[in-house]
């Protein structure tokens, strides 16, 4: 079991970033070494948020020949804007924000994140979701705030509690909506049988929730919209469309039991994030936009 005594260069560092070097692995693949107890620090089984101090032992346990630990891809990160504080970034579609339990081996944004700024690994309330404020569907592109620093973190959570943060989103939902604009008022909660969200109506419990779409364009079986989001509840726009019968396009979870329409095959939702709101730390009112993607571009122009 190779040993490794802690220098002043690694005084203070995290254990499960300090480790990703001489592994040479990434930082969530430490970490499940060490959640098996496989990592002890000073002869005691670790914990991944250890911080080290100089003279501190650390021991693992050694690879067996020819065996190399799972890696996965650090995804680059399209940065719209960044400052010392924080940094907006537009995400594709098929990119995890953090990872999840069935997920462990795929890249996320956090990945990225912490590929660029390690210290950020300190930032938040959650060691697994540092500095997220908020997220995005796997298969949902577009725009996301992301805090830098602990002080950011708080000032940005603030606001999305506060509903301060303006959210739009482009999507198309299948059928023709009856309104050019609307505002879906129907509250959220899990479903006990399904696992996944449903829209309750009446008096069923579930947490509010409101959806506001304004109709952009109308093709023969599909309409575009633009949608804002007065609430952030979970795959809130995915189910609010699927429970007045529009459906988003793409989506597999939360489609239509009887579809009217023929489905158009697509590998991701037609959910794009493309305006972004916040207040800087500074006071200063920012709008941050991002254009449809390509492969969603070239399907509107392919509908009649």
């Amino acid at each position: 079991m190779p040993t490794i005594e802690i220098q002043e260069k690694s005084d203070e560092k995290r254990l499960d970033q300090f480790l990703c070097e001489p592994l040479n692995t990434t930082r969530s693949q430490v970490q499940k070494l060490i959640k098996q107890g496989l990592v002890m620090v000073n002869g005691s089984v670790a914990v991944a948020h250890t911080f080290l101090k100089i003279g501190d032992t650390v021991s693992y346990t050694e690879k067996k020949k020819g065996e190399r630990l799972e890696t996965k891809t650090i995804p680059v990160l399209d940065i719209v804007y960044e400052d010392t504080d924080l940094l907006v970034i537009n995400k594709p579609a098929g990119l995890l924000v953090h990872e999840a339990l069935k997920d462990e081996s795929r890249a996320t944004v956090v990945d990225g994140i912490l590929n660029l700024y390690p210290e950020i690994a300190h930032v938040g309330d959650d060691a697994s979701r540092p500095g997220i404020v908020h997220r995005l569907d796997k298969d949902v592109s577009g725009l996301m705030v992301i805090a830098k620093t602990q002080a950011a973190f708080e000032y940005l959570k603030s606001q999305f509690q506060e509903r301060t943060v303006k959210k739009e989103y482009l999507a198309l939902v299948y059928g023709s909506l009856s309104k050019e604009t609307d505002v879906i008022n129907q509250r959220i909660s899990r479903s006990k049988r399904k696992g996944h969200m449903v829209a309750r109506s009446g008096d069923q419990e579930g947490k509010e929730a409101h959806t506001q779409y304004d109709v952009l364009k109308r093709f023969v079986n599909t309409t575009y919209v633009r949608v804002a989001i007065l609430t952030g509840r979970t795959h809130q726009i995915r189910v609010h469309f699927q429970s007045i019968g529009y459906p988003v396009v793409g989506d597999k979870l939360y489609k239509s039991k009887s579809m009217k329409w023929n489905e158009i095959p697509l590998d991701r939702l037609f959910l794009h994030s493309n305006l972004l709101k916040i207040r800087l730390l500074n006071g200063e009112e920012k709008t941050f936009e991002a254009s449809l993607p390509p492969e969603l571009q070239h399907l509107l122009e392919t509908l009649k």
